[in-house]
Parts: structure tokens; C-alpha cells; sequence
């Protein structure tokens, strides 16, 4: 007699076989991981030892570049008293009261308010006119281009602090002292910009631009439409960039603005130092000033290695 084969029943249809997917992704997995190892040679794979020995370090620099901000932020919030280390460093007892001395203060708001409006509208005029430069660098056809270009890229090259008189003696000639167009002007010629909009601009095809024009757009329709759309990862690590520069700025804005009024955070700040102003109220403005450029750089920090990477290597 022969037994009656068995019927196998199938899997039901609606229960997803998840074991194959699993399976696949580990294998993907191991397969990248072979690859990745393939590329760097044996003798240079760093062996257990090295694997802890460099997270060892990584975490011992971490903690390092993470203190000086720890202690600004524990020692402002410290009662006014001589600073005892490291006591003075332990997270209690904690109190707001030199927030609410900065916060209450005359001038404090008055160099809050000039220090975002140095910042910002510094950053919207610089992107503009090094998007429109490196546009013009990139893509435009004119005699001389190439040496107006390395010509204003000098710049570079030139100490900040030799130009600074001349400048200096030019906006005073016309009225800019202890004025926000005399502390923002000479600040949007900014020959990094440029360059790096030049560079990321100069990898664009040259077909985009084409078809554009045969469908009677204008330049400024091209500018527009095409080209600020398509610098959007390098205007936010730009922009990031040059609202730190400005916001830190101490020099330019300690020469121009002379009066109490004219003051940016990072010049009153110092000016507190020199009053005999109590450490917790200093490093409370210090925190204060930190706080917006840290949100910033959380802002745009998405943008950075996809902008850099491109300008440095587009061209």
C-alpha cells in the first residue's frame, strides 16, 4: 500500500513572509561592508586595539571641545562670587539672577537688536551679490572676464586689517559713521562668496540655460527661475557662514560705531570687562550671544558637506 501523499499547506496570503526580507537586508549588508573593506588596503584596516584606541581619543577631544562651553554656561548661571575651581564648576547651586541683570539692562537689547540686524541683512545682501557675481563669472561671455575674476579674488590674499583705514577714512568722508549703512556696506564684497558661488554655478550644464533662453526667458527670468532654485544647498551653507562671520565680527563694528547705541554684542560684551561688571553677568552675555549662531549652524548644518563638497569640487 502506498501512503497518500500529504497536501503542504501554503502560507497564508496576507501574512508577509518577512524572514527572505531580513535575510536579503543582512546579506546587503555584509556585501557593503566586504566592499567597503576591499577598497582599503590590509595592511591599513585598523585592528580591535585601534578600533577602541580612536574612539578613546574621539571621545577624550569631544570632552575637551565641549568644557570651555560647560563651564560658560554653569558659570553664568553661578551667584555673584569669586570663582573657586573646581567648585565653581559643580551644577549647583544654579540662579538666573545675571540673565535678568543682562536682560534688564539699557544697552544689552539695544546691541542684541543692532547685532541681528548687522547679521542678517549683511547675509541676504552678500548671497545676492555673489549669486549674481558668480553667475556672471560663470556663465556670461564679456572681455576681461577672467581677469576681473582672479583680480577680485586677490582679495583674498590682501590682510583684512591694511584695507581697514582706507575704508574707514572713505565712509567717514561720506557721512557712514555710527550709521547701520557705514557698518554694513563695505562688508558685502565678499570675494569667498563669490568664488565659491562661481565654482558651484560653473558645474551647471549649459543646456539648461539654452533651452531657458529659446523658451524667451530673460536673464533675469533665468536668475531667477533656474539658477536661485538650484543654489539653494550652497546659499544655506553660505548664509550660515557669513551670519557667523558677521555675528562674531568685532573689529569693523568697534571702528564705525562709536557711540554706546552703534554697539554690536561682541564689542558691549567687551566694554563689560572693562567696567568691572561681575564674571556670571559677562558670561551670561557671552551665552546669549552664542545661542543664535548654534542655531544656525543646527539650522543649515544639513547643507554643509552637500554645498562645500560641491563649490570645491564643481569646476
Amino acid at each position: 500500500m502506498t501512503a497518500a501523499p500529504t497536501e503542504t499547506k501554503a502560507p497564508p496570503a496576507n501574512r508577509p513572509s518577512t524572514t527572505p526580507d531580513r535575510a536579503a537586508r543582512r546579506a546587503e549588508r555584509r556585501l557593503r561592508k566586504l566592499s567597503e573593506q576591499d577598497t582599503v588596503p590590509y595592511g591599513m584596516r585598523p585592528t580591535r586595539t585601534g578600533r577602541i584606541a580612536r574612539g578613546v581619543l574621539l571621545t577624550v577631544a569631544a570632552l575637551v571641545t565641549v568644557f570651555p562651553f560647560y563651564a560658560m554656561v554653569v558659570l553664568s548661571l553661578k551667584p555673584s562670587a569669586a570663582v573657586d575651581f573646581p567648585g565653581s564648576l559643580l551644577p549647583w547651586p544654579l540662579t538666573g539672577e545675571a540673565y535678568d541683570t543682562v536682560m534688564g539692562a539699557q544697552d544689552v537689547p539695544r546691541w542684541l537688536l543692532n547685532t541681528v540686524f548687522y547679521s542678517v541683512v549683511s547675509v541676504v545682501g552678500v548671497l545676492l551679490l555673489a549669486s549674481l557675481a558668480g553667475y556672471a563669472f560663470a556663465k556670461k561671455r564679456f572681455p576681461g572676464r577672467e581677469t576681473m575674476f582672479w583680480s577680485f579674488l586677490s582679495m583674498v590674499m590682501v590682510p583684512y586689517h591694511v584695507t581697514m583705514i582706507p575704508t574707514f577714512a572713505m565712509i567717514a568722508k561720506l557721512g557712514g559713521v555710527d550709521t547701520y549703512w557705514g557698518l554694513i556696506v563695505p562688508t558685502l564684497a565678499n570675494a569667498q562668496a563669490v568664488f565659491l558661488m562661481r565654482q558651484f554655478i560653473q558645474g551647471l550644464p549649459d543646456e539648461l540655460f539654452e533651452a531657458a533662453r529659446l523658451d524667451g526667458c530673460s536673464e533675469w527670468q533665468i536668475f531667477y527661475r533656474i539658477v536661485l532654485p538650484l543654489l539653494k544647498p550652497i546659499l544655506a551653507t553660505l548664509g550660515v557662514f557669513v551670519f557667523l562671520w558677521h555675528w562674531n565680527d568685532f573689529l569693523w563694528p568697534l571702528v564705525i560705531g562709536q557711540s554706546t547705541d552703534m554697539r554690536t554684542l561682541t564689542v558691549g560684551i567687551a566694554s563689560l570687562q572693562q567696567q568691572n561688571v561681575p564674571l556670571n553677568v559677562v558670561l551670561s552675555g557671552s551665552v546669549i550671544a552664542f545661542v543664535p549662531i548654534f542655531a544656525a549652524y543646527m539650522v543649515g548644518q544639513r547643507y554643509f558637506t552637500e554645498g562645500v563638497t560641491a563649490s570645491g569640487i564643481k569646476g
